[in-house]
């Protein structure tokens, strides 16, 4: 059974780009499961410019994002999901275009298009569905049901329990709390802006000991387990969870330990100072455990992290900065190469420089740049004839740089086509 789930959702058609940014992230950091972020004004340039406003939230969160648009075509789900968000949630309403729903179901899966339904209230105060919509809606390939305006009792659990798909209940926690929410059969996750600014991990724990199994992080081995030093200390090295970039090393004693897996914040044992460590109490350079792991002998754990702003005290991004030695080798991958390719080609863009041909391409446009691309992807298909495999990978090569320069106008990055490659993993 999959665990259950604390969403929070966030109403953009009342608030600035910025501030909703700012709270998707700061909900994030709080532990919360995923978010759902709305906007169903149908205004074409209001829905414009959610999308970009999405573009960036998602670019900057890890949790599944659930995006609410209003759909009249198949375009509108296109858009959305093209955002990088999980999931695309319509609004239903009767006169819904069904065909565009099918579209878009078959062009990105059945388990990408969510429904919100509002719920009936009969004349006992009680929740009731339009089974005949939800199971036509369900045939059609809906992976999960928003529903809305809940009033729990008897009928209502059982009108939600004879839902075939996920439950998805959205809710302000003024009339119901969420541990009767989650409890529901078939509920497995609740959206609501009632935690917003409170501790989304203490909840968590809080509902473990209702019996709710929720998402938190729990360690696999007891501190106890672990081998330390005649101090009760192990070492901890802590490593950027994206580049893998070694970031600093710590000590960790069984308090710090503990906490660390309570909060989700790498907490340390300072041994100059001899008391607990909250990395970025001060400096607000929290690190957000990612994973933890344990070496081959018990006595080294690697905690993999994502690090807000710098992980040395010095300002640098990681405490390993100065070189002792280096003897010549090759260290090139091809995910660091194009990802710093790419951040020349953008900087180019932003610092403009006299007589380089990449800003010639973007001073020409969009055009110019996508007649290179075209002309490029000939050169390699002509490459291909020839048995010499030198030509091959010098048109590829220059087909890839042509291309991050379109990338770069379009405002697309390696981490947008890496999520998309990811995602059809099927």
């Amino acid at each position: 059974m999959e665990k259950k789930e604390i969403i929070a959702y966030l109403n953009a058609e009342t608030e600035y780009p910025n501030v909703v940014l700012e709270q998707a992230v700061e909900y994030e950091q709080q532990g919360i499961d995923g978010l759902y972020i709305y906007n169903y004004d149908d205004d074409r340039k209001v829905q414009a410019d959610f999308i970009a406003t999405m573009k960036l939230i998602i670019k900057r969160v890890d949790i599944p994002v659930y995006i609410g648009v209003t759909v009249k075509k198949f375009e509108d789900i296109k858009k959305a999901l093209y955002t990088g968000a999980s999931y695309c949630v319509v609004n239903y309403s009767p006169d819904l275009d069904k065909k565009a729903l099918v579209q878009g179901i078959d062009r990105f899966g059945k388990d990408k298009i969510c429904m919100v339904l509002n719920a009936d209230i009969d004349s006992s105060n009680q929740t009731a569905f339009d089974k005949e919509l939800i199971e036509e809606l369900s045939e059609l390939g809906i992976a999960k049901f928003f529903i809305k305006h809940v009033t729990i009792g008897t009928k209502s659990k059982e009108a939600i329990a004879a839902i075939e798909k996920p439950v998805i209940i959205r809710d302000s926690l003024v009339r119901n709390d969420i541990v009767s929410l989650l409890s529901l059969e078939n509920v497995n996750a609740v959206a609501t802006n009632y935690y917003r600014g409170k501790d989304v991990l203490a909840l968590k724990h809080t509902l473990k000991s209702e019996d709710i199994d929720v998402k938190i992080l729990k360690s696999t081995k007891e501190f106890s387990e672990f081998k330390t030093d005649a101090n009760g200390l192990v070492p901890v090295v802590v490593q950027d969870y994206k580049t893998q970039e070694v970031l600093m090393l710590a000590y960790m004693n069984e308090e710090a330990f503990n906490t660390t897996i309570k909060t989700g914040r790498m907490t340390y044992w300072s041994r100059s100072r001899n008391e607990l460590w909250v990395k970025g109490e001060t400096s607000g350079h929290y690190q957000f455990v990612k994973k933890l792991m344990l070496d081959c002998d018990n006595d080294t754990i690697l905690a993999k992290v994502h690090q807000l702003g710098a992980a040395c005290h010095t300002g640098n991004y990681s405490c390993f900065f100065t070189e002792l030695a280096k003897k010549e080798y090759s260290d090139l991958n091809p995910l660091s190469i194009l990802t710093e390719d790419y951040n020349i080609i953008m900087d180019r863009k932003v610092n403009p420089r006299k007589g380089s041909y990449t800003n010639y391409l973007f001073e020409e446009g969009i055009d110019k740049i996508l007649k290179k691309c075209g002309e490029e992807a000939t050169e390699i298909t002509i490459a291909a004839k020839n048995p010499d495999a030198e030509e091959l990978k010098y048109e590829i090569a220059d087909y890839l740089y042509h291309l991050m320069v379109l990338m770069v106008e379009c405002d697309v990055d390696w981490n947008d086509i890496v999520k998309e490659l990811a995602n059809r993993r099927k």
